[in-house]
């Protein structure tokens, strides 16, 4: 058995290149554009990819719509974004996937690249997502500024990795694009309707106490020096040496930038309420 890819983009002339070529192993190529003005399109039909244009609206809309409006060749599709990368092992494993018929997707844990230098501590690995998903009845849900499984979905995981270049733009590129990811952050904390307790930061499933550090962590003080010193120290991002310091900094400006979105949030709030 085999399986379909889709690759998410927006004028990434500088990364398909190098995502095509690590998934060219596939007969079963769809690049979902989000409008790009650069020459994304010819590098994906140079490749032989199918190209399909839809205005991106969140990351969630936009892989619900692969999965129900793109018919693929195979029943199981891999969804991934420009500036990833396959790897033969994953691959493999994949294939080996595809046959599973009692599922309705798989997680998949990203290795986070700093300027070419695998960060595993300061990034959270494994830090699972779900990637690899029966089409047409796998749905995603939006939460922040990325994707999450839609309740009720029945998941296992794969023990390999696809690869995710965090600087393939340069620093500034990263600050510009968290910045945005900041606003989204900050409006799913201010209108979500789930909460997390104390308690889940102690529970079995690791996902779970993932995502409820992450919302308690809003109620914090000085969330920025509180998230370096989590990812640096207790996450021992410390062992992915001058990368991962670099890195967990930047997160403490992230946590800055959310923080701000945060307060502005809630002003707007007040005022509009008084």
């Amino acid at each position: 058995m085999s399986f379909s890819i889709v690759v998410l983009t927006l004028n990434e002339e500088r990364n398909l290149p190098r995502c095509l070529r690590s998934i060219r192993f596939s007969d079963n190529i769809v690049v979902l554009d989000s409008g790009s003005t650069d020459r994304t399109e010819a590098i994906a039909r140079d490749a032989g990819a199918r190209f399909i244009v839809r205005p991106f609206d969140n990351f969630a809309a936009q892989r619900n719509f692969a999965q129900t409006a793109i018919h693929f060749k195979y029943p199981w599709v891999f969804h991934l974004d420009a500036d990833e990368e396959f790897t033969p092992l994953l691959a493999n494993e994949a294939r080996a996937g595809s046959v599973r018929t009692d599922l309705d997707g798989f997680y998949v844990a990203p290795r986070m690249m700093f300027f070419g230098k695998w960060v595993p501590h300061c990034t959270d690995f494994p830090a699972w997502q779900a990637r690899f998903v029966r089409a047409p009845q796998f749905s995603f849900i939006e939460v922040g500024h990325g994707q999450r499984e839609a309740p009720h979905m029945r998941l296992e995981k794969l023990t390999s990795s696809y690869l995710h270049d965090l600087t393939s733009g340069g620093v500034d590129e990263w600050l510009e694009k968290h910045r945005r990811y900041a606003k989204a952050e900050a409006v799913a904390y201010v209108t979500s309707s789930q909460a997390y307790r104390i308690a889940d930061l102690f529970a079995q499933d690791k996902l779970r106490r993932r995502r409820a550090l992450k919302y308690l962590s809003y109620k914090l003080p000085f969330r920025p020096i509180f998230r370096f010193i989590y990812q640096y120290f207790l996450r021992l991002g410390i062992l992915d040496g001058i990368a991962g310091l670099r890195y967990c900094i930047l997160l403490g400006r992230y946590e800055g930038y959310a923080s701000k979105e945060i307060k502005k949030l809630r002003e707007k709030t007040r005022s509009t309420c008084a």
